[in-house]
């Protein structure tokens, strides 16, 4: 398949890939010595262990995450990108956005900081999307998909702060229950005060469970992005090839055909609400389907025409000529991107709400999948990763956070907390950041401990997440500016 390509694209494929994985194998050591933080400073388990451990379950919880994450972090560019990309452009985001990437996950990790991977890769992401909107003139506010954006955002805020609330009230109740336990000790006293240099067999098995726990919920999130940003250098450099999962079943296609079949069912049972929004009713021909194809409400009908047409007596996208795999592709997210609008912009009674969920999940059945090489590789990455590089993370966040080191009561509840918060983010595909719900977490029990925190190190991880953001967005962005200049234009 990819014999056919062009050597300088296929050269630049696998130097993009290289660069996905080099991105993973780095969030492996940045991000998952969050994971074996709490579970290596309490002695829980020695080093080595841990890590190797860590890293095993990391690489199952990318093999069994799914891809909702993986397409979130797609999504947050703009339909319009998505569709009309070509390899010059694809190449251009690619490159400015992993190296922007990896650039800030090395620098804040040279320096012990406890940094977001996940915030890294969203801005760099923003920062193409805005940027590419400037150069082709386009609407800023049409640059980046805004609205998986604020809900992305509000996750990347909401899960530090739920983190730093919840640990601490998972300490309290520690303390009220058994306040003399000598799980509330550090391991310097622990060791000072009975000679055992670990925990107490349950905090002890706590603390492993917890930590194994985050590490196979971190490997699901944060390995789909790794898996996200494979599919966005796959479709963006070889679309033809890859628009469509073309090991979809008879059943797989037949779902998305009749999820259009149904979508139109569906508008035109709400044509009341939607009549305008979407021209429902106008006279139609095959012409007003523009030649440069561009996702606008108003051809929602014929759109849905088109796809079906182009899906008539298909068993298998193999059957399909690359071009016409690729127009099905842009006919299916132009659809969803309107079923989306639609769903915020129009009145809709709850159960037609669900309708209108599971149809978009139905017309999305083969577009949105990850081949198991894409898979295998992050995993491999993410896994191999964390087993290097984890020293600088680990001093940080059991001994700088707070005042005093970390007692095994605050190593549980900071862990518990994290493992559950990224657990409900899986669920709901919703990309977080390990690092900023752990030491949030960490922090929170440090308070609720009344042993104060390091102004110095608060400080800059609140700059780092402060910053993260601007800087991955402006350095993205520049980097794709000055590739739009000097290869593109």
């Amino acid at each position: 398949m990819l014999g056919s390509l062009e050597p300088w694209l296929l050269i630049s494929l696998f130097l993009a890939l290289a660069f996905v994985l080099a991105f993973e194998f780095i969030n492996g050591f940045h991000d998952t010595a969050n994971a074996v933080a709490t579970v290596i400073y309490t002695r829980a388990m020695p080093p080595t262990t841990a890590v190797i451990a860590s890293g095993i379950f990391n690489f199952f919880g990318v093999l069994l995450g799914g891809v909702g994450v993986a397409y979130a972090i797609v999504h947050l560019l703009p339909v319009d990108l998505l569709i009309d990309v070509n390899s010059g452009r694809g190449l251009a985001m690619v490159f400015s956005l992993l190296t922007a990437a990896i650039a800030w996950n090395l620098g804040t990790w040279f320096f012990g900081i406890p940094a977001s991977s996940s915030h890294t890769l969203i801005g760099a992401i923003l920062g193409v999307g805005m940027a590419n909107a400037l150069i082709t003139q386009t609407e800023l506010s049409q640059g980046v998909n805004w609205q998986k954006a604020i809900d992305i955002a509000i996750s990347l805020v909401v899960s530090p702060l739920a983190g730093f609330a919840v640990a601490a009230l998972f300490l309290i109740t520690l303390r009220w229950w058994k306040p003399r336990s000598s799980m509330h000790r550090t391991p310097e006293a622990r060791l000072k005060q009975s000679g055992k240099k670990k925990p107490p067999f349950w905090n002890r098995m706590v603390l492993v469970i917890s930590a194994m726990a985050v590490s196979f919920v971190h490997g699901s999130n944060d390995g789909q992005k790794g898996i996200g940003l494979i599919m966005l250098v796959l479709i963006g450099l070889v679309p033809a090839h890859f628009a469509l999962n073309v090991n979809s079943t008879k059943y797989e296609i037949d779902r998305t055909r009749d999820a259009a079949t149904y979508l139109n069912e569906f508008y035109q049972r709400n044509a009341g609400a939607l009549s305008d929004y979407l021209a429902l009713g106008r006279p139609r021909n095959n012409s007003d389907l523009p030649a440069k194809f561009r996702c606008d409400p108003e051809q929602t009908e014929i759109t849905i025409a088109a796809l079906l047409r182009s899906l008539e007596g298909v068993t298998r996208y193999d059957q399909l000529a690359p071009q016409a795999r690729l127009d099905v592709r842009r006919y299916v997210l132009c659809l969803d991107d309107t079923a989306r609008k639609v769903s915020k912009l129009a009145y809709l009674p709850p159960e037609e709400a669900r309708d209108l969920a599971r149809l978009r999940k139905d017309l999305n059945a083969t577009t949105e999948y990850a081949p198991f090489w894409v898979v295998l590789g992050v995993a491999l990455a993410l896994g191999t990763g964390t087993m290097v590089g984890w020293k600088r993370v680990v001093t940080t966040v059991g001994e700088k956070i707070g005042n005093h080191g970390m007692t095994y009561a605050q190593g549980m509840s900071a862990q518990v907390t994290a493992a559950m918060a990224i657990g409900a983010a899986n669920v709901f595909s919703l990309p977080v950041s390990t690092t900023h719900v752990l030491s949030s977490g960490v922090a929170g029990t440090m308070v609720a401990n009344r042993s104060g925190l390091q102004k110095k190190t608060i400080g800059n991880i609140l700059i780092a997440w402060v910053l993260t953001l601007p800087v991955s967005i402006l350095l993205s962005a520049g980097l794709y500016w000055l590739a739009y200049v000097v290869f593109i234009r």
